[in-house]
């Protein structure tokens, strides 16, 4: 009876502490995020300008394997990565950064006809754009950085027009993962306007 009488008082211990633990603690709950393309106002000062209107081919665009992960990863060091199990992206981040930078592209040469790879059917393209991307992470509170190297090729002679690399700093306005992912969006943006006055210069 005493056996049973101490087994009954360390369960109802066990029970009582994890109900405590449970009423006094707060659950943490995931954020998602998503990349954003530039604004409209950057479309409407394009309006203005000539009629471009060419066919664009994107990608394949490459992201490094340590990123492309549903956690937003982050630097904490020169060589150590921090994975966020609270913070993460809300889809896939190639494809995220494959359809911001497309439409990107889209708003700066006042064209719909962007397609991303693999694009199929009957399609006009005169250049195809590849960017290969080193780096896209960066600590919080300080720069996002965005390494990436790209070029652009003629879609029917299959020849190098271009090929160049950036390197982007963008800095963060606060210590969160927010503001991580808006530093990161403005990042692309920068990238986009490389690429599109690239694609203007050999457009005219």
């Amino acid at each position: 009876m005493k056996g049973l009488l101490s087994k009954g008082i360390i369960f109802l211990s066990l029970t009582t502490g994890l109900l405590l633990a449970g009423g006094c603690g707060t659950s943490q709950y995931a954020k998602f995020y998503t990349l954003s393309p530039l604004e409209d106002k950057d479309a409407e000062r394009n309006v203005k300008t000539a009629q471009y209107d060419i066919g664009i081919g994107i990608g394949p665009i490459k992201l490094p394997e340590q990123l492309d992960r549903p956690q937003i990863v982050t630097r904490t060091s020169r060589n150590e990565l921090k994975l966020s199990e609270f913070n993460r992206w809300a889809g896939s981040l190639v494809d995220d950064f494959s359809n911001v930078f497309a439409e990107n592209l889209s708003i700066l040469l006042n064209t719909d006809r962007i397609f991303i790879f693999p694009w199929r059917g009957p399609v006009s393209v005169k250049y195809r754009v590849d960017v290969e991307v080193s780096r896209f992470d960066g600590a919080l509170g300080e720069d996002a950085v965005l390494n990436a190297r790209w070029m652009i090729l003629g879609v029917n002679s299959h020849k190098m027009l271009v090929m160049k690399r950036s390197n982007i700093k963008e800095p963060t306005s606060a210590n969160t993962y927010a503001a991580m992912v808006a530093a990161q969006s403005r990042a692309i943006g920068r990238l986009s306007r490389e690429i599109a006055k690239a694609i203007k210069a050999l457009s005219e």
